[in-house]
């Protein structure tokens, strides 16, 4: 798992949202959107976009790059 990390393969599930998603879903958010209609207009779980969400606003609050 080292070699294919420092070859830059990572296992594990793809992530449901990606950047593009994430910016669409954070303008939405910043509109007062609601987290359903997001999340049925991206065609993504509520629970998906309630722990990116909290992911990134983590990020922003630690000064760390977001990823999405």
């Amino acid at each position: 798992m080292d070699t294919a990390a420092a070859n830059g393969k990572h296992g594990g599930r793809p992530s449901a949202v990606d950047g593009d998603m994430l910016a669409v879903a954070l303008r939405r958010r910043d509109a007062k959107e609601s987290v359903t209609a997001i999340a049925r207009h991206l065609g993504t779980g509520r629970s998906t976009l309630y722990r990116t969400f909290a992911a990134y606003d983590e990020a922003i609050a630690t000064g760390q790059e977001p990823t999405g």
